[in-house]
């Protein structure tokens, strides 16, 4: 990757040409994503504004919360890396999602560190820039503060690094390195319970490395630093009540009752729609037919990236040093299949392909392993050292990478041009609606809740709001103290989207008063304060 050069009495490291322009591309992924960063695209949500809230309090020392506020199994990491800034900047999106910049040029670093230590520096290269890409579908995953997949993905490949550190002997502090794979390995599942397929698959890789290791020291320490990530999670599942405890919640959630769609379709649905969207190749509104093709090919370079790892590790000698490579390739092809398979088993593939696909953006860690069969018979097919078959299947090889990196650019330029209007004409409405709520009142307010935490969000807790579902009932307030404040106010407000349900029915309520308790209308919301509350469950 660099090579010293000695320089008037100082060492300094030379990148090679390979690592020079990964450096590159990694550094255009990176302004890319700070420039939407800055112009808070994708758009934000109540979601990801209650992390912002979270985070908000973390700084200003009033709650240490371990999970997502109104659940038990979403781990607020992201929050504790946010608060800090917010704490000195206050709460604005672009300082939110800071963090998680940072995070995907970590995440770029690694993946090219383990892919040019397995594979080749020039196919590492190649994978950094496609990784640098990014549609809507992908860089909403990326950047938006709405829990687990941009930490947990440097921790993965982190320690799949310290495993082929391990096997090959370049890590000199060994206990700390096992140490520190314990510690990501807890901190992950806190934060993340999708991660666990590539968890599970990383453990057994390191298990391979340093077996005998694990038996002492090494092992007591690798289950100090899991239990040490993962305290946080153990500290709240003690004080829970039964019932309400994270395996407990998530079990439920899992398996909601309903009709279970045919495997057929969970199948169609995870292959020909979230596999092209997590990889970046569809809009966000769905993917074409003619963009469906790589979920249609993903289960062949599976087994073909399994077969070629198998291969590798019976070819190469008996130290583990030289079949670490193989091990960990092996590896993360398991993590992809277990995650498609633990993904497909979900109803939501079949029913909600479209926003169920961020589930499957952990498969870019498996992105390497995935694409490296096509890049050997590529480039043995123009090094002219196979035969006419061979030739054949590397041409092949070839026009499926230029067809992937053709159309994840094309996506991806069409979204920079054209698709950020969205986005910014809502992000300028929401402003707007926070700063005259901010300004003229009123400060207690109830709304839907995709309207609420974020206006919260967006006036620093100025405006304090409820929510409601449309019809007018309590609604699904993850931070209580809010509902309560507002449910205490003499005089409270109602924001509304302009003619939504909740507009309508609450414009029956008032009756002869509706057209006397409108305050105004501003960026596509109705603000009506009556002179009386309006509560009807109670």
């Amino acid at each position: 990757m660099s090579h010293p050069e000695q320089h008037r009495g100082r060492w300094r490291p030379r990148l090679d040409r390979p690592a020079l322009v990964a450096l590159l591309f990694g550094l255009a992924g990176v302004v890319y994503r700070l420039v939407l960063t800055l112009y808070t695209v994708p758009v934000s949500n109540s979601d990801e504004a209650t992390f912002g809230l979270a985070a908000l309090h973390i700084g200003q020392g009033r709650e240490r919360p371990i999970f997502l506020y109104g659940q038990h199994y979403m781990g607020m990491l992201e929050s504790y890396l946010a608060a800090p800034l917010v704490a000195v900047a206050g709460p604005s999106w672009p300082v939110l999602r800071l963090p998680m910049l940072a995070l995907y040029a970590v995440f770029l670093y690694l993946i090219y560190r383990l892919t040019r230590r397995l594979c080749t520096p020039w196919f590492a290269v190649f994978v950094v820039g496609l990784l640098a890409l990014g549609p809507e579908r992908v860089v909403r995953d990326q950047l938006t503060v709405v829990g687990g997949r941009p930490e947990v993905k440097p921790a993965v490949l982190l320690m799949l690094l310290i495993t082929v550190g391990l096997a090959a002997g370049t890590i000199h502090r060994r206990r700390l390195a096992v140490a520190a794979f314990g510690l990501l390995v807890g901190l992950a599942v806190w934060s993340d319970w999708l991660i666990l397929p590539y968890l599970a698959v990383a453990g057994l890789a390191l298990v391979w490395a340093a077996r005998r290791e694990l038996l002492g020291w090494s092992g007591l320490l690798l289950v100090a630093g899991a239990v040490v990530g993962v305290a946080p999670m153990i500290v709240d599942n003690l004080r829970a009540e039964p019932g309400a405890d994270s395996l407990s919640v998530f079990r439920e959630i899992s398996t909601k009752a309903g009709p279970l769609p045919p495997w057929s379709e969970r199948i169609r649905g995870g292959l020909l729609e979230g596999v092209p969207l997590a990889h970046g190749l569809c809009p966000v509104d769905g993917c074409g037919r003619w963009q469906q093709w790589f979920g249609v090919l993903y289960p062949v370079l599976l087994v073909a990236g399994a077969v070629l790892a198998v291969l590798a590790y019976r070819r190469a000698a008996g130290s583990r040093g030289e079949r670490v490579g193989p091990v960990v390739q092996l590896a993360l092809i398991a993590g992809a299949a277990l995650t498609l398979l633990s993904y497909v088993r979900s109803p939501l593939a079949a029913t909600s392909p479209l926003d169920n696909a961020r589930y499957l953006s952990v498969l870019q860690l498996s992105l390497p392993a995935v694409l490296w069969p096509l890049w050997v018979a590529a480039l043995t097919a123009w090094r002219g050292t196979s035969s006419v078959l061979g030739r054949l299947t590397g041409a092949l090889s070839t026009a499926v990478l230029v067809a992937l990196t053709a159309t994840t650019l094309v996506i991806t330029v069409l979204f920079a041009a054209s698709g950020t209007a969205a986005s910014r004409t809502e992000e300028r409405q929401a402003r707007e609606l926070a700063a005259a709520l901010r300004a003229n009142g009123p400060h207690e307010v109830y709304g839907d809740y995709w309207t609420c935490n974020r206006l919260i969000f967006n006036t620093d807790e100025t405006v304090v709001c409820g929510v409601l579902d449309g019809d007018l009932s309590p609604g699904q307030n993850r931070y209580r103290p809010y509902w309560r404040q507002v449910g205490s106010a003499q005089r409270p407000g109602y924001v509304v989207e302009v003619d939504s349900p909740m507009d309508r029915r609450l414009r029956r309520l008032l009756a002869d008063r509706a057209d006397a308790a409108p305050v105004r209308e501003v960026g596509g919301y109705r603000v009506y304060h009556p002179d009386t509350p309006v509560r009807p469950w109670r």
